[in-house]
């Protein structure tokens, strides 16, 4: 063949691989309001920055008819681009062509992905839309799923891991996502996760559900707390990721990216006296303290990024940026269930603490704690191992840490939420702090009992007592005395201390003991 005939195969075979499974199987993507993987691809990168590579593997499939069937792709799509300049290595599973079923090459493409990743110290980010192991190729789908695994465990506090849940995601394929960093759904019929679909769940419960029902994006966002974001669109979702992205370093040896802001830094805000009320047993929502101290753009609107916003809600965890700088936010939110620890809210503190920690995020902690949730449901079910997982998080942590107590601390709750004691560098406190073992009405039940069962007027005797102990310990003034707290400040130079803070720190370096790992309490 001559030059002429071999470029012209070569383009026929291209425009073959451009075209996925067929003109029908793009129609019925888009007709379940799905994008295509390269559609993805495309809104996801920086213009005309992708890069493919393996466009031309083949499955080496023979059984059920696998050797009479061409795969454009092998039913995935790798390569590398850049989002906002910034390399990053992407896969995108291709649901038309066999429902984007991974098959021993498939895999293999993917695993290549994450190796380069690593090697470049680049994020992966996974688009995952599959039917599943490609059961043709039998026990080499399975191997190829546990190699990826391993990938992940790999790149694990090395590189960040994202994956969007695009399309159907079960079996095997639900841990590859579940070892990385962040999930990401889109909030669609067609997009679901789960280890065993409607039919087991028919036949061992007898009861029927819809894949939405069983694994759907609100299930894994509300009440399974696996999907850290999700979105209406493909669209949406790809923005998300973006954005995502814009916050995280490319690996664990570089700090965030640093963003020029037009907000001053040393920003006043007396909103914030109106924000927390007077009154400790009076609600509020935390998120409105955050987006008064980080940056805020031209037209406002405060520069934070809620992670896992509908899980949870008695905590908020997210990123945000402060004088341009990343900064990972974890708060106590009274406005829901008074902001206690329980299982869900520690679980959901303790993995974002160790992500920033991973990442050489800074931790800007806000407290307002009445303690761990008691009774015998949390008891019962492990709130002692779930809590201690918030303590072992924040006392492994080597980032630069800053503690600001809005309100209530109590308890080994104040313990847990980044207290000095477990290695934070400066704690602030609002003269509105309350820091004691337990709360005034508590202690003073328990102190005074005799005291206040003796008295003519029980009532009044027991408010007389709980103001006595508000106004000896229920204050930040005896922490401070002890050298627990290193500033009683004003509200309003909250942001000013946190972005001063977060500056002498810049240069933080802490030696641990050597070891080959912590056994975090799971």
């Amino acid at each position: 063949m001559s030059m002429e005939e071999k470029l012209k195969d070569l383009y026929e075979r291209r425009k073959k691989i451009l075209g996925m499974g067929g003109e029908k199987a793009v129609e019925k993507q888009h007709a379940r309001g799905k994008l295509t993987a390269r559609e993805r691809i495309e809104k996801l990168l920086d213009p005309g920055s992708f890069v493919e590579i393996g466009a031309f593997v083949k499955h080496r499939g023979t059984e059920f008819g696998l050797d009479k069937k061409e795969l454009p792709a092998d039913g995935v799509i790798t390569g590398y681009g850049t989002i906002d300049g910034r390399l990053v290595f992407v896969y995108a599973q291709d649901f038309t062509v066999m429902g984007g079923s991974l098959g021993e090459m498939h895999a293999a493409k993917i695993k290549r992905i994450m190796e380069l990743a690593l090697e470049a110290g680049a994020p992966v980010i996974g688009l995952n839309d599959s039917g599943g192991a490609r059961i043709q190729e039998g026990v080499d789908s399975l191997k190829g799923y546990g190699e990826i695994f391993k990938m992940n465990t790999l790149l694990s506090g090395v590189v960040p891991q994202i994956t969007a849940i695009m399309g159907p995601c079960a079996g095997g394929a639900v841990y590859s996502p579940a070892i990385g960093d962040f999930i990401l759904m889109v909030d669609n019929p067609a997009s679901f996760m789960f280890i065993t679909g409607p039919q087991v769940v028919k036949a061992v419960t007898g009861v029927e559900v819809t894949p939405v029902q069983l694994g759907g994006a609100m299930v894994h966002a509300q009440k399974a707390g696996q999907a850290h974001l999700i979105g209406k669109s493909d669209e949406e979702v790809l923005a998300l990721i973006r954005k995502l992205v814009s916050y995280l370093p490319s690996n664990n040896m570089e700090k965030p990216p640093r963003v020029k802001t037009n907000d001053l830094p040393f920003r006043k805000s007396e909103r914030l006296y109106e924000i927390v009320p007077d009154d400790p047993n009076k609600p509020y929502d935390v998120r409105d303290v955050i987006y008064e101290i980080v940056d805020r753009d031209e037209n406002g609107n405060p520069d934070f990024l809620e992670i896992l916003p509908y899980f949870a809600p008695n905590a908020v965890v997210g990123f945000g940026r402060m004088n341009g700088q990343t900064v990972g936010i974890v708060a106590n939110n009274p406005k829901y269930f008074a902001g206690v620890l329980d299982i869900d809210s520690s679980d959901k503190i303790a993995r974002f603490v160790r992500t920033c920690d991973a990442f050489n995020i800074p931790i800007v902690t806000l407290v307002d704690v009445p303690g761990y949730l008691p009774g015998v449901d949390q008891e019962s079910r492990g709130i002692i191992r779930h809590g201690a997982k918030v303590l072992y998080a924040y006392a492994e942590a080597t980032v630069p840490m800053v503690t600001v107590i809005l309100r209530k601390a109590y308890g080994g709750a104040y313990l847990a939420m980044g207290s000095k004691h477990l290695g934070a560098d400066f704690v602030f406190a609002w003269p509105t702090a309350e820091i004691a073992v337990m709360g005034p009405e508590g202690a003073a039940n328990i102190i005074f009992r005799k005291e206040i069962a003796q008295a003519e007027n029980p009532e009044e005797v027991r408010q007389q007592k709980i103001e006595e102990y508000r106004e000896k310990f229920a204050n930040p003034y005896v922490a401070a005395s002890r050298g627990y707290i290193d500033d009683v400040i004003d509200p309003a130079e909250t942001r000013a201390k946190i972005i001063m803070s977060l500056e002498a720190l810049e240069s933080k370096r802490v030696k641990l003991p050597p070891r080959k790992h912590g056994n975090i309490p799971l």
